[in-house]
This record gives C-alpha cells, structure tokens and sequence, in this order.
C-alpha cells in the first residue's frame, strides 16, 4: 500500500523530477508532485511524494530538516484535506 507524505519548505527551483530523484535514496517513489500556483506556474513551496510502502515512507520521514536545492525541507505523512 503507497503512503503517501506532505513535502514543505521547498525551494522555487525544486521540481517534481528533482524531488523524486531526492526521495529515491529512501526507497520506491511511486510519484513526486510539486504544487504549482495555477495563474503564475510558479512552485507554492510544497509538494507529495508517494512511497510505495510503510517502511520506505519511514525511512523517507528520516530526510526531514536535509537540504534540498538548498533549503531545509520538512517530511510529515500527508493528511486528507478537511
């Protein structure tokens, strides 16, 4: 079962490739989103990754607070929208 995790603190160069290839060393990505703003195209600095198990979205968890495209990014569980 993927899990899927909520990626903040991103930078405006990160894109879903770069992400996804980040989130690897951790294990399976099954997908890597960064979230756009619809007018401008521009990053809204978050994004998802979807690890195809428990124990790779564990070990994905663990990058929490490393450097991506220098800056500090924080790994939480994503959580469904209220």
């Amino acid at each position: 079962m993927a899990k899927k995790l909520f990626i903040g603190n991103l930078s405006w160069n990160t894109t879903d490739d770069s992400l996804k290839s980040f989130f690897a060393q951790a294990g399976n990505v099954v997908s890597a989103n960064v979230i756009t703003d619809r007018q401008t195209g521009r990053s809204r600095g978050f994004g998802f990754v979807e690890m195809s198990s428990d124990e790779e979205a564990d070990k994905a968890k663990e990058l929490n607070g490393q450097s991506l495209d220098g800056r500090e990014i924080s790994v939480n569980e994503a959580r469904p929208r209220e």
